[in-house]
């Protein structure tokens, strides 16, 4: 247009006037400095600077479009296709009217730009074209369709810049974006405002391949030991349940491997689910309400077998609570301690979209709403409780020199083996979840996320040593 125009616009007065506020608002001594100085901050700086002048446009219906920039500004309407539709916006509310939208398509933008997280991974990837996205109008949601650059990578994130990460250098924050769905070639975002935004993909092969393999062939090989396990208490009960202690002992080893046998198999179900089916509360939440429930129900049956201990040892052998009410204690305790947790986690953060996580395994949720307390804080208090436990008995057993009768002595054995295996089960447990802990506060370390998979995949030690 300037070419075609050129007498014209040498002749016009307003020519000096028209300049003059060209250079104020796009300022190409500036742009320049950009190019020139630090990338990390001059890349963040410089995508700032075009949300700047997306903000000053003439609201008239235009596009330019270069070998690496398109620029287009036009109605606000309910769908639009840009880039030769290689990025697709959807906005439902848009009604028309005289609100427009200016969209600019970056080609190289994900060349400069770092991606860097607000957990400052360097296993991601971006891995899509950056796609800036300025209107006037209120809306609540956009969703953003783009197809990705590398289709071997995996662990998509809707991002968008913050300009006020990392101390004003900028970074990719997930606040306000989700993942909508994914196919093959690309990848459906919804935000709630409207920025620049891109795709986040991880580049970690080890993480996908090794952990992965390790995590589902020792829960495998698990789910079969449990049933196993299962099995031979059914045949041996009538031989092993002896007295009271010995038959209460063999109560919590069955609840115990039931319980961790029932959650396994609903990790593999959650697992195994595609990333649309993790978007899909009826699914997903649902597997990760029955693992977190029946993973809580192993921790309060170890505590039951603890306080077994503790309660047989320190009170006297005859007497006391009937087996019958034991029995109830123990099932109010393993089960009804669990689910009521289980149940109002749910409750205060499924309205929230806070349950589980995004774009993982179906779990609970960390970043937003911190639901997975509500399964480390009790899991590690009962940890915490048994060892106390342990050193009350070994005090106890050591300081006990009267004789004891034949009863006695049976019984006496009897705690032996049940303080032996709590002294092996409980270290045990605390190690594993503690590495569950260190993998969310190193989400992308290796070696404590190879750690973790390994000991959450043997746990079926659990029953195997109690029957020893």
């Amino acid at each position: 247009m300037t070419v075609n125009t050129s007498d014209s616009i040498t002749r016009s007065p307003s020519t000096i006037n028209a300049t003059v506020k060209i250079l104020r608002n796009i300022n190409i001594l500036k742009i320049a400095g950009l190019l020139t100085s630090d990338k990390a901050k001059a890349s963040s700086s410089l995508l700032n600077l075009f949300e700047t002048i997306a903000t000053i446009i003439v609201n008239e219906s235009f596009t330019i479009e270069t070998p690496f920039i398109l620029l287009n500004k036009t109605n606000l309407t309910t769908s639009l296709d840009v880039l030769n539709s290689s990025v697709e916006l959807s906005i439902p509310e848009a009604g028309g009217g005289s609100k427009f939208i200016t969209v600019i398509m970056f080609a190289s933008m994900d060349n400069v730009l770092p991606p860097r997280d607000e957990a400052n991974s360097s296993f991601m990837v971006i891995n899509g074209k950056v796609a800036l996205v300025q209107t006037t109008a209120r809306i609540r949601n956009i969703t953003i369709t783009s197809e990705i650059l590398n289709e071997s990578l995996r662990d998509p994130e809707c991002v968008y810049w913050d300009f006020k990460l990392f101390e004003g250098l900028g970074g990719w924050s997930k606040k306000g974006c989700s993942l909508l769905s994914r196919d093959n070639k690309s990848i459906s975002c919804i935000c709630n405002h409207t920025t620049s935004f891109s795709i986040l993909m991880s580049s970690d092969s080890f993480k996908d391949s090794k952990i992965d393999d390790i995590t589902f062939i020792g829960v495998g090989i698990s789910i079969g030991s449990l049933v196993i396990c299962l099995i031979t208490e059914a045949l041996i009960w009538r031989k092993i349940s002896t007295n009271t202690t010995a038959f209460l002992r063999h109560v919590t080893i069955v609840n115990i491997a039931v319980s961790l046998l029932i959650a396994n198999i609903w990790f593999i179900i959650g697992a195994s689910f595609t990333d649309v089916e993790r978007k899909n509360p009826p699914a997903c939440a649902a597997a990760t309400f029955f693992i977190h429930f029946f993973y809580l129900a192993m921790f309060f049956w170890m505590l039951a077998s603890g306080l077994l201990l503790l309660y047989r040892t320190v009170c006297v052998f005859e007497g006391g609570l009937s087996k019958t009410s034991m029995v109830v204690i123990g099932f109010l305790l393993g089960y009804g301690a669990p689910l009521i947790i289980a149940v109002i986690t749910m409750a205060v953060t499924s309205p929230l979209n806070e349950y589980i996580r995004e774009n993982q395994v179906c779990w609970l949720n960390w970043d937003n709403s911190k639901a997975l307390l509500a399964f480390l804080v009790p899991a590690l208090l009962i940890v915490a409780t048994n060892f106390i436990i342990l050193l009350v008995v070994v005090f106890k057993m050591l300081r006990r020199r009267a004789e004891k009768n034949a009863a006695q002595a049976r019984e006496q054995h009897v705690l032996v083996v049940i303080a032996r295996s709590l002294a092996v089960l409980t270290p045990f447990f605390g190690l594993t979840w503690s590495l569950g802990i260190g993998t969310i506060i190193a989400p992308k370390n290796r070696e404590i996320h190879f750690a973790f998979a390994l000991c959450n995949s043997l746990q079926v030690k659990a029953c195997f040593n109690q029957l020893q």
